[in-house]
Order: C-alpha cells, then sequence, then structure tokens
C-alpha cells in the first residue's frame, strides 16, 4: 500500500518508525580504530537464546527501543541463532558481554549485517566502530556482492549517518507500525522515553 502524502494517525497500542534501508556494492575503506581497552570479540557459536536475549535488551532495548527478537517466538529465535549461516559475535570486557554483532549470510551472494551496537557505557568510546570494521571485513572476506543493513527512527539518532559514514548507501524508506511492546508483560514500561506511549 503506498501512503497518500499527509498525516497519519498511528492506532492506541501501536508503535511506527520511518525505516532506512542500505547497502554497498563493494568493501568500504575501512576508518581503524582500536578495540575498546580490554575488549575482544569473540564468536558465539549456535549462542543460547537466553543468553541472546539478554545481551540484545542490554544493548538496544532500553534505550532504542529494539523488540524484534525479544517478542519471536522462542523456537523461531532458536532456529536463526543456530542457523550456520548466521554469525553472533559478542564483544566481551571484564568478563562480561558488552557488544553485538550478528551477520545473517542466509541469502546467496548477500550479507546481512542483522544487529550492531553496545551498551551505553561503550556508546561514543569507538566500540560502534571497531565492530563496524570486524562487520565489513567478515562479510566481504565471502563470496558476496551486496552487504546490507537496516535502521529506522526507534534506535540511536546517529544511526543512519554512522551507517552513511561507514560506507552503506541509503537505498529505500517503509514506515512500519507494530504493537508497541512496552504495554506487553516483561518489557520494561520506561524503556526508549523519547518515544511517548499511547494505551489502548
Amino acid at each position: 500500500m503506498i501512503l497518500s502524502d499527509g498525516l497519519h494517525d498511528v492506532p492506541p497500542g501501536k508503535v511506527a518508525a520511518v525505516v532506512t534501508y542500505l547497502e554497498m556494492r563493494a568493501p568500504a575503506p575501512l576508518r581503524p580504530v582500536p578495540p575498546p581497552e580490554g575488549a575482544e570479540l569473540r564468536r558465539v557459536p549456535a549462542p543460547d537464546p537466553a543468553w541472546y536475549r539478554d545481551l540484545f535488551a542490554r544493548v538496544g532495548a532500553h534505550e532504542w527501543l529494539w523488540f524484534s527478537r525479544l517478542v519471536m517466538e522462542p523456537a523461531e529465535l532458536a532456529r536463526i541463532l543456530s542457523d550456520p549461516a548466521v554469525e553472533v559475535h559478542a564483544l566481551r570486557r571484564a568478563g562480561r558481554d558488552v557488544g553485538l554483532l550478528e551477520l545473517d549470510f542466509r541469502e546467496d551472494g548477500a550479507c546481512e549485517l542483522a544487529f550492531l551496537g553496545v551498551t551505553p557505557e561503550l556508546i561514543g568510546t569507538g566500540a560502534g566502530r571497531f565492530l563496524m570494521n570486524e562487520a565489513i571485513a567478515r562479510a566481504w572476506s565471502r563470496p558476496i556482492s551486496r552487504f546490507h543493513v537496516h535502521t529506522c527512527t526507534l534506535d540511536h539518532p546517529g544511526a543512519l549517518a554512522f551507517y552513511r559514514r561507514s560506507g552503506f548507501t541509503p537505498t529505500r524508506q517503509q514506515v512500519e507500525i507494530a504493537d508497541d511492546p512496552r504495554l506487553a508483560d516483561g518489557f520494561p514500561r520506561d524503556a526508549a522515553p523519547h518515544v511517548p506511549v499511547f494505551a489502548p
């Protein structure tokens, strides 16, 4: 459906975002930065869904309303995480996982940067750029012709500019409307305070 010009009401109980899709068709030049002091990136093969959900939530749920993997059926999440074409990496420091990098190679000839983010204490430290360099290098080490990602207006306000600086080019936008996860049991009601809650 093509939206007509003008304003459109978002129903109570829903949340709306503008989603921007981006891609790169050849490896972008890396912007070198050292790993955060005392941190290392490790691959986590077939990660336990409970571990994954915890890291996912600490990276994005409270600050930026990342919710897709938190409301997903457990069996579906486990199926994705156990797929050998999906790579999950954790940035670990002082015995704690503080960053997430997920690359999805399930589409032939392509890689999706499914998730990239760090916990709030690492924002602004260069940790995100370090993860992006790793993402670009690891994605293009495979025989792909397209590396793609999407972000939305619920994410960090600098996310879109960060992806563009990293070499991605916007290709299209969509408006997404979904159930507001903050109205469901188990999701923090005070998450993403910059996004108002409109209860039914």
